[in-house]
């Protein structure tokens, strides 16, 4: 089909040949007819090159240059047609690739700035250079003969426009059928997500070298077809004027699409005499042009027509075909077997940060290893290690796979290597269908490797949906798509980052059936998640991380008997936090009933019921993943649920995970904008924080006028929480104040909550150490898997255990219930 499609260009271009051949085109409008054929080749070549590889040139007048005065020198000199449009692709080619390449690790902006340069650096090139380039003057371009017989080529002639005609027609076509080739797909997984495509062996860089160099070849045979067409080649049309207007154009057709770059170069080709005939500057109306599309047709031309006739003819969605469960039983790994993969003293360090230290443990072929830990423990960064995405931290220590060193190899080398990995948010790529998304670990697409993607689609049960694009599937299926993915070269190794995460019970349990099926074809699986139960069922061996250092290994039945290991979930009870009295018949001062909430496909919350009474200070306690966080939001009132409903006739303030400070204002600055934010002004606001300063510890309060980003993890904390007072409010939500933090700091931060309780202010904790919430709340509530699995006072002295066992299961939760809350009402 794509055949086809592709071959209508050519076939188009041969019927307007014919056309204007017979006269039905006067000859001044054939002229403009091989111009816009022109310029539809140049649009196409920056349209493509930002759609696919996400870089904006307005470099591109510059190798149009190049291939213009090509053409020029080689009319003059006698060299062959041939040879003149292999220098101009050659030489554009190169100098793309370069600008390509040093542009990719930087921004768009950089690569923008980069091309710029390089369009002026032309221009100036072509005013000095007379003897090639006749500077001001130009130069004219007589004949060119073909070295293989086929005729000759006359500057200005109508065989020049016949040709231009022609070639524009072909690079359509060419355009056509690349959308469905590696290259494409590469181009486009490299922009989408540059670390997940080094993880699948994408190199960013060279992707964005090679679309460039691409890019740049076809502008540069666009040249030589312009110096043929006009007959004369000057300075004047390479302007940096037209690389706007080229990217005027892109915009206008739709970037990215093939019949979008005919739009844009019939809009380049025909703007001039629509100018003259209104009588108005051709700048003024390219910006108008430019402003009506943005405002009104953001995507351009050809994507809002195409989307209309979608809408109209829209088709139903096939079924999505029932999930056939893996064939292959599950093997057992031999004991005696070498490892594959072993770690041997890997520390890392991100500047004065130690984010893993000596990090030790070894995996053999079809053994599933599970690397778990409480937030912050290291393990994101142990897998980042693995598969060579660490990014600036410095590694020390031994890594061996397969009996060789792994650290020195490239990211993208590893995948060759037998290496695979998903990621915790199913990061695939979103402009690559989901068959698309698999084939694009191919350099070449065959008819074997689109044979093999599929039947690996079908195993996982995305058959159906293989034309699809991920955007458009629920969190589940983009996360079998982001596991056929990883195992689509059947990798020795599967590192598995949170797989269970964000699933329902159904997807959980496929995704251990296909976890089983890899470990039975003899790969060696690391998986970190928090949803233990699941992770806990796949897995052979147990390694516990806390603090970036290993504190225990064990078989999934017994590694949580060891208290270390336990503590660094639970916490260690090292002091009580001073607490107001609290009467059972406070009043309620946030009821939600009924409370669900999810992003996308993924669900957060589900079926929340919990009151929140006034002088209370509450626990919500959770590994990470529970819905901790959407809970406080939705407490917060900044974030409304899904479903359900929040009754609240308080004023809340956040504390957001992380502090959410502005690093570059100081202490009194911040404070300032949160003021502001709440209407807070002139003499209230002054008073407000005189009131708030009091609050603040002394040596915080002598430095108001210093940066925050000055200040030690548990000052920004407690500046976190002086700015959410000072909207006065009545209920305050404190997402994990002690993250990070060295005990004492934690003390002294639990000490000042504490006191605002003591202020009347209903407090709301969400942590993840449950001892420490039993240490500091009136009333403890356990999340897990965003339902509620326990609830309770610490005062209770069954309910420390019911919560234990809540928080690392919830298998417990139906019998939990009842005693709970019978806890609270007690």
């Amino acid at each position: 089909m794509k055949i086809l499609t592709a071959a209508l260009w050519p076939v188009a271009a041969i019927v307007l040949i014919l056309v204007m051949e017979s006269g039905v085109i006067p000859p001044y409008q054939s002229y403009s007819v091989a111009l816009a054929a022109i310029y539809t080749i140049v649009v196409l070549s920056v349209g493509l090159l930002a759609g696919w590889s996400g870089i904006w040139s307005v470099g591109h007048p510059g190798f149009f240059a190049i291939g213009a005065y090509f053409a020029a020198f080689g009319s003059a000199h006698g060299w062959p047609v041939e040879l003149v449009f292999l220098g101009a692709l050659g030489a554009s080619a190169a100098i793309g690739g370069f600008l390509g390449f040093a542009g990719a690790r930087f921004s768009v902006l950089y690569i923008a700035l980069l091309t710029l340069a390089f369009s002026l650096v032309s221009l100036e090139i072509i005013n000095r250079w007379t003897g090639v380039t006749g500077g001001d003057q130009g130069v004219p371009v007589t004949q060119l003969d073909s070295a293989l017989g086929l005729g000759s080529v006359g500057g200005g002639s109508v065989q020049a426009q016949y040709v231009a005609v022609g070639a524009a027609g072909l690079c359509l076509a060419i355009a056509v059928l690349a959308k469905k080739t590696g290259l494409r797909m590469r181009l486009v997984a490299a922009k989408s997500h540059p670390l997940v495509a080094q993880s699948v062996g994408i190199a960013p860089e060279a992707q964005s070298a090679l679309g460039f160099a691409v890019s740049a070849a076809f502008t540069g045979g666009a040249g030589v077809l312009l110096g043929l067409t006009t007959g004369f080649v000057s300075p004047d049309p390479f302007s940096l004027q037209l690389g706007i207007s080229l990217i005027a154009a892109c915009v206008l057709g739709g970037v990215g699409t093939v019949v979008g770059a005919v739009v844009g170069g019939a809009y380049l080709a025909w703007s001039p005499t629509f100018a003259d005939a209104v009588s108005v500057p051709q700048p003024v109306v390219q910006g108008v042009v430019l402003i009506v599309a943005l405002l009104f047709l953001p995507g351009g031309v050809v994507p809002f027509l195409g989307s209309l006739a979608h809408r109209l003819h829209r088709r139903p969605e096939a079924e999505q075909p029932a999930v056939a469960p893996e064939p292959e039983p599950a093997s057992v790994p031999v004991p005696d077997s070498a490892p594959l993969l072993t770690l041997d003293g890997v520390s890392v360090r991100f500047g004065g940060l130690t984010a893993l230290e000596d990090a030790a443990l070894s995996v053999r072929p079809g053994e599933v290893l599970a690397i778990i830990g409480p937030n912050g423990a290291g393990k994101t960064t142990l897998v980042n290690v693995l598969s060579g995405l660490v990014g600036g931290g410095r590694i020390s220590g031994t890594v061996s796979y397969q009996g060789k060193p792994l650290l020195r190899t490239r990211a993208t080398a590893r995948r060759r290597l037998g290496i695979g990995r998903t990621f915790q948010h199913a990061e695939t790529f979103a402009e690559l269908t989901v068959l698309e998304n698999v084939l694009c670990t191919h350099r070449l697409n065959t008819t074997a490797h689109r044979a093999a993607a599929r039947e690996l689609l079908n195993r996982v049960g995305l058959g159906g949906v293989a034309g699809r694009y991920p955007t458009e599937l629920p969190f589940g299926l983009q996360k079998r798509l982001d596991l056929a993915r990883a195992v689509a070269e059947e990798p020795a190794l599967l590192i598995l980052d949170e797989p269970f995460g964000g699933l329902d019970a159904a997807e959980r349990a496929l995704a251990a059936r296909q976890i089983e099926a890899v470990r039975a074809r003899g790969a060696a699986v690391v998986i970190i998640d928090h949803v233990l139960d699941d992770l806990f069922a796949v897995s052979d061996r147990v390694v516990a991380f806390d603090f970036g250092r290993p504190i225990g290994e064990g078989l999934p039945d017994t590694v949580l008997q060891d208290d270390q290991v336990r503590s660094s979930y639970l916490g260690t009870m090292n002091a009580h936090t001073e607490l107001p009295p609290r009467a059972d018949d406070e009043p309620a001062a946030i009821d939600l009933r009924g409370v669900g909430h999810h992003y996308g496909g993924v669900a957060a919350l589900n079926g929340v019921d919990l009151i929140v009474r006034t002088g209370t200070v509450l626990g919500v306690v959770g590994a990470n993943g529970a819905g901790k966080s959407t809970l406080g939001r939705i407490l917060h009132g900044s974030l409304r649920p899904s479903k359900g409903t929040r009754e609240a006739g308080v004023r809340a303030s956040l504390v957001p995970e992380g502090r959410g400070l502005f690093k570059t204002l100081s202490l009194k600055e911040n404070l300032e904008v949160a003021a502001y934010a709440y209407g807070i002004k002139g003499a209230r606001l002054r008073a407000r924080l005189d009131e708030v300063a009091e609050w603040l510890p002394p040596r915080l309060r002598d430095r108001l006028t210093v940066p925050a980003a000055g200040l030690s993890g548990g000052e920004q904390q407690i500046l976190a929480i002086a700015r959410a007072l000072m909207a006065s409010p009545d209920v305050l939500v404190v997402d994990e104040p002690a993250l990070g933090l060295a005990p004492a700091l934690v003390d002294e931060v639990y000490a000042k909550l504490g006191r605002l309780a003591h202020d009347g202010i209903t407090v709301v904790l969400l942590e993840q150490l449950l001892s420490r919430a039993l240490g500091a709340c009136h009333e403890v509530v356990v999340l897990h898997d965003g339902s509620v699995a326990a609830k309770g006072t610490p005062a209770d002295p069954e309910f420390a255990a019911l919560a234990e066992s809540a928080y690392f299961g919830g298998e417990h939760a139906t019998a939990l219930g009842s005693l709970e809350i019978t806890a609270v009402e007690r």
